[in-house]
């Protein structure tokens, strides 16, 4: 079937609407200034090699301080509104005309949210995701700093795609893949913080991380792009020093859930790939995954339990 579409599409010519996204992956700092200006020089070289869309990590702006439970750390938190790093980032695709999704730790009021404002290719702020799931395990203790988010999964129509923006642990639930893929997302994008387990120096997740992304862009067939960051990093907590060995790994999977562009786990990469967004359209629509779909049997997954 795949290959009667591909046929198809070939004969109907024409150049197509080709896209090229980019991952990057670095070693953060715990100095907000200095993670910054890393971000942007990233972004800036993923421009050069054509990129139109650039994602950076979970939470660039310094180490991932949810290792700890502690009080001094929701003084990381900013407002979405007026926010020096979206205000910059928003200079910056207007001066490269690309796509910038920036994570942030967002304070509302009296609420937190691990958040991502989309910015479009000429600056504008599109709007806001702020994480569904959030994960609460040695190390990775976020439901101590995050509300849940609240709202919804999305699809952001910008100048160079429609895109779908999870955050790192929503990339475990094929839910939000298919949610932004149903709302017409394009390209799946996951900023990420994930690494080794404290409590466990034997288990390593990483094959099991991508595999699970692999699926989400097979399942959807759209092309997905996840940032995670490297490196070393130690934080103080109640009960002593927590240290996680970030694996980057970031990548750039295929419609198929092919993996096309691939970082190590120690070193600063920028990825690039570009895709020919109306042939995989064509694709998608003529395997039929959206057409078979059968919501009204689906009413289970509005349960905790499996019970009707």
């Amino acid at each position: 079937m795949e290959r009667a579409v591909r046929a198809a599409v070939a004969a109907g010519g024409g150049a197509g609407r080709k896209v090229a996204v980019a991952a990057v992956q670095f070693a953060c700092t715990d100095v907000e200034a200095e993670n910054v200006d890393t971000a942007e020089r990233l972004i800036r070289e993923a421009h050069k090699k054509g990129a139109k869309i650039v994602l950076v990590q979970e939470l660039f702006e310094g180490h991932y301080f949810c290792q700890a439970q502690r009080l001094d750390f929701f003084h990381r938190a900013k407002p979405y509104k007026g926010n020096p790093t979206i205000i910059r980032m928003q200079q910056l695709a207007t001066e490269l005309e690309v796509v910038i999704p920036v994570s942030f730790f967002e304070e509302a009021n009296n609420a937190h949210y691990n958040s991502v404002a989309i910015i479009d290719a000429d600056g504008t702020d599109l709007g806001l995701y702020r994480k569904s799931h959030i994960p609460d395990g040695p190390g990775y203790q976020e439901k101590f700093y995050f509300n849940p988010g609240d709202t919804g999964f999305k699809a952001f129509k910008t100048k160079h795609a429609t895109i779908g923006v999870g955050i790192c642990w929503d990339q475990w639930f094929p839910e939000c893949a298919r949610a932004m893929a149903l709302q017409g997302a394009e390209i799946l994008f996951y900023p990420t913080a994930i690494g080794s387990e404290p409590q466990d120096g034997n288990l390593d997740s990483r094959e099991h991380w991508k595999r699970v992304m692999q699926g989400h862009a097979g399942a959807n067939l759209v092309p997905l792009v996840a940032s995670n960051r490297i490196g070393r990093e130690t934080v103080e907590t109640e009960h002593g020093k927590s240290s996680i060995t970030f694996y980057g790994n970031s990548f750039i999977a295929g419609p198929t859930g092919e993996i096309v562009k691939l970082a190590n786990d120690k070193d600063e990469e920028v990825l690039v790939a570009e895709f020919d967004l109306d042939e995989i359209k064509a694709i998608r629509h003529g395997w039929g995954i959206f057409r078979d779909r059968r919501p009204d049997l689906y009413k289970v997954l509005l349960t905790l339990d499996g019970e009707k």
